[in-house]
């Protein structure tokens, strides 16, 4: 008679922080960095001294506002690509001169994806500033590697400057990770009013009496679970999302200007009437509501798409 064999599965509840540790050693270790607080003695003088550089439209380029998501990630494809491709070439005979090429190509374009990093980066809060901080040291070291990689091929050391150059391409690959991880885990240049339109109820909601709500000045409201910055006009009401696209800050606490409200956090402004982003660190517009008064009673509905 075969006796049946009882599998336990482990209770989730019981799991210590030690089984933890094992099951995601390398993602533990990267938020931790976020928490070394021992790092704000260089990222807040950094970040002051960055936000105070008199850049003017160039700054809303260098974030990507033109292009509706962040211009950094698309600018570091340059300097890494030809990275990469040089540790391939490294591989095969007669391709010194393309190597040679393809190093310095990379350590030019290193500059441009590094000063659109630093001005994402100093729009930040102090986890991903923390985390920035590492990341930007990786990429810097690579780059001198690089740097130092090219010089040996043109005065004709190629193995030194192969030997410098995987170095290098093994530092970058550190200072990439460092970026994904602030991108997906910390969600720095994420586009946080996305979830919005899923989360919203359809159809028309009550948010209250219009004359209950002042005059031209923004007040918080909540539509379900959804957060909405409601701002009273002579003519009717605008609603908008209230948690900012680029890092969540609640626009209700912020200031209305020529027809924008302006995010209290980093000064991001959205005009009213449609929620499109006049200017940055956001790069992606505010979900609005259509609005509706009806015996007085104000209603609205996620605008359709």
């Amino acid at each position: 008679m075969r006796i049946p064999l009882l599998v336990r599965h482990p209770d989730p509840s019981t799991r210590t922080a030690a089984a933890d540790d094992a099951l995601a050693p390398l993602p533990r270790a990267l938020d931790a960095l976020g928490r070394v607080r021992a790092l704000d003695t260089v990222a807040n003088p950094l970040r002051q001294a960055i936000r105070a550089v008199p850049l003017g439209a160039a700054r809303d380029l260098l974030r990507g506002h033109p292009f509706g998501h962040p211009l950094h990630p698309a600018l570091v494809h340059l300097p890494v690509g030809a990275w990469l491709s040089t540790g391939v070439l490294d591989l095969l005979p007669g391709t010194r001169r393309a190597a040679t090429t393809l190093t310095g190509t990379g350590v030019l374009a290193a500059g441009p994806a590094s000063l659109a990093g630093w001005v994402d980066w100093s729009e930040q809060h102090p986890p991903q500033l923390r985390t920035g901080l590492v990341h930007a040291a990786c990429n810097y070291l690579a780059l001198g590697l690089y740097t130092a990689s090219f010089t040996a091929r043109v005065r004709g050391r190629h193995g030194r400057g192969r030997t410098l150059g995987y170095a290098g391409l093994l530092t970058a690959g550190a200072g990439a990770l460092l970026g994904g991880h602030m991108a997906y885990r910390q969600a720095t240049g994420t586009n946080k009013a996305e979830p919005v339109p899923y989360v919203a109820e359809s159809g028309w909601h009550a948010l209250g009496r219009l004359d209950g709500f002042p005059l031209r000045t923004p007040v918080h409201r909540m539509l379900g679970e959804v957060p909405v910055l409601v701002f009273r006009t002579d003519e009717g009401a605008h609603v908008l999302a209230d948690r900012c696209s680029h890092a969540s800050g609640p626009l209700s606490q912020g200031t209305v200007e020529d027809g924008c409200v302006k995010c209290p956090w980093h000064g991001s402004a959205f005009r009213l009437s449609d929620g499109h982003n006049m200017s940055g660190p956001a790069t992606a517009p505010q979900p609005c509501f259509e609005t509706q008064v009806e015996d007085g009673v104000l209603a609205v509905r996620l605008a359709s798409g």
